[in-house]
């Protein structure tokens, strides 16, 4: 719980810098330039296509990382984002519905799945997860970290799946609710936690994790990662940048993190 206190979310920093470099850096030297704001799950993904769209097409791609919730309210609130990539429909459709997007810009671009980890030394092994599996006890008397089912999508649909399998009511006051999936990612990394539930993408990427369970499609909507250009940002930089999401190379860079690509 410390850890999740102290931590600075990846979006307020680098809204900072976003801020600084729009106020102080002359317009001619903005042009080929790119503002996205992408969903915490697709930090590598998203990383690394951005590399490589610069390489290709001459582009940068400035970043910002967090919260699919925190992005859609940055943006609501006059954040200089360009294209958005959220990590379920609902604050997609949240911006939507506040007429802040590009509508006929929008698709959906990417799916994936709810895993249960454990940190990679722990004795827990592998589980079956099915209704009223023992969640609780697996959690004894600590507790598990998963993002905020309030707000973060990936506790969102980790909340549903919960509830669908009976178990949500037996293990919610023992929920630490992290700001976004790689905060409880690294909670169960560091050992914090016993348990912890993210998407099966986060917890390929760190060897400090397990996966010792993975959620049924059924028990939960479908996980659905659409992309958009903001209104009154649809620029070229941003058009090719959305091009480039739908490429075989950032194909090959989704499916290298275990993103399956719509």
């Amino acid at each position: 719980m410390n850890s999740l206190k102290k931590s600075i979310s990846y979006s307020t920093w680098t809204l900072c810098i976003l801020l600084l470099f729009l106020s102080s850096t002359p317009a001619t030297s903005q042009e080929n330039t790119v503002i996205v704001f992408s969903a915490g799950s697709t930090i590598n993904a998203v990383t690394d296509i951005a590399t490589l769209f610069f390489q290709k097409k001459g582009i940068k791609a400035i970043t910002s990382f967090a919260s699919s919730s925190t992005l859609a309210r940055q943006i609501e609130q006059g954040a200089p984002a360009q294209v958005y990539i959220s990590a379920n429909k609902k604050w997609m459709d949240y911006l939507e519905q506040q007429q802040m997007i590009v509508s006929h810009t929008r698709f959906d671009l990417l799916s994936n799945r709810l895993v249960l980890i454990a940190p990679a030394d722990s004795p827990l092994s592998t589980i079956t997860i099915k209704k009223d599996f023992p969640l609780a006890s697996l959690i004894g008397d600590e507790h598990m970290a998963m993002g905020d089912p309030d707000h973060v999508p990936s506790g969102i649909y980790g909340k549903q799946a919960m509830e669908t399998l009976g178990v949500w009511e037996g293990i919610k006051k023992k929920v630490v609710r992290a700001k976004d999936v790689r905060a409880a990612l690294v909670l169960v990394a560091r050992g914090e936690v016993p348990v912890g539930q993210v998407y099966a993408t986060d917890a390929a990427i760190s060897d400090k994790v397990k996966i010792i369970g993975t959620f049924p499609e059924d028990t939960h909507s479908p996980i659905v990662y659409p992309a958009t250009i903001i209104e009154g940002q649809d620029i070229p930089e941003a058009q090719a940048f959305m091009t480039f999401l739908k490429s075989p190379d950032a194909k090959i860079i989704f499916e290298k993190y275990g993103f399956s690509v719509k």
